[in-house]
């Protein structure tokens, strides 16, 4: 089931993207730029304003949190900013899922268009991503360490 996440969320919503987060990051960049007490508050504080915003969806299996999106407009474009799925729940169609209900989302509100970024070491979303239609920004390619992709929404 994909629903908007609500308040009560909070916490598993916040272990998952400190779990997924550790795990493309960690051997990448200093453990202190990703699993520090104060970046940790810091993901936090960004989860609880996207749900008050209602930003926020989640996929939920057998009653827990197993997947999370979260999107919002940047700069004039639409952009997902967070995606992560339950490392016990890839590869059971739980990301695709979730992925199917941005798109919905964002077509109901008229988005042509739909950008992210992606660690450069994280080939594993990046798979999922071209899986799903997604394609390299031809603006801009990179940003950083990140790969910046692009989505169009046509029909």
């Amino acid at each position: 089931m994909i629903r908007n996440a609500v308040p009560a969320d909070l916490d598993a919503i916040a272990a998952l993207h400190g779990e997924a987060r550790a795990s493309y990051y960690r051997g990448h960049i200093a453990d202190e730029l990703f699993d520090s007490p104060a970046e940790h508050a810091r993901m936090r504080e960004g989860w609880e304003a996207g749900i008050g915003r209602g930003a926020v969806l989640c996929a939920e299996r057998d009653g827990a949190v197993a997947g999370v999106a979260a999107s919002r407009e940047i700069d004039g474009v639409m952009n997902l900013t967070q995606f992560h799925v339950d490392s016990a729940r890839r590869r059971t169609g739980v990301g695709t899922e979730l992925h199917a209900a941005c798109v919905a989302s964002w077509r109901r509100a008229g988005v042509t268009t739909v950008r992210l970024e992606v660690f450069a070491h994280n080939t594993r979303a990046q798979r999922f991503y071209a899986r799903q239609g997604w394609f390299p920004d031809p603006d801009e390619p990179r940003l950083g360490n990140h790969l910046v992709l692009r989505l169009e929404l046509n029909g």
